[in-house]
């Protein structure tokens, strides 16, 4: 789908927008919250919101995105006491994705979120900071730190 700002006009924008984007934010929302009802109704609930704003959205792209993310912490603030940060649903995926979401798992919320937001969503780092809640300078920040730490989770060494 284009990057370019598109005014939401009908639910044939949303529609669309859907068809393009829902599995792979549905991914990232997973990779991010570690939990499939999360993933499920933050993705669900990001599309009918959008579907109910649809005249006052600039650009639905990054709107939906950040909306599903922002849905989905919302969810993990509620969760996270009563069923820590997975379901167990990492065995459903290649051995090398179970290594990365595990990786991810070892980042702060906003570090997951910025790397997921900006490297697989595809969001500006003005977008992505906008979709945690933090400024573009702290965004950066969460980038770089995310990255290293990553970095450091993937080969396996836990010291960093």
């Amino acid at each position: 789908m284009d990057d370019a700002p598109v005014t939401v006009t009908n639910h044939l924008d949303v529609e669309t927008t859907y068809r393009a984007e829902s599995a792979k934010l549905w991914r990232a929302v997973f990779a991010f919250a570690g939990n499939r009802a999360i993933a499920d109704d933050a993705v669900a609930e990001a599309f009918a919101q959008a579907l109910r704003r649809e005249k006052s959205i600039r650009s639905l792209r990054p709107w939906v995105w950040r909306a599903a993310f922002r849905i989905a912490a919302g969810e993990l603030k509620d969760a996270r006491l009563r069923t820590g940060w997975t379901d167990g649903s990492f065995t459903e995926h290649p051995e090398d994705s179970i290594d990365l979401l595990r990786a991810l798992a070892g980042l702060s919320p906003k570090q997951r979120a910025s790397i997921l937001l900006f490297h697989y969503g595809g969001l500006s780092v003005k977008e992505a900071a906008a979709a945690i809640g933090s400024t573009p300078g702290a965004t950066r920040v969460h980038l770089s730190l995310g990255r290293r730490r990553l970095r450091v989770l993937m080969e396996g060494d836990d010291d960093a």
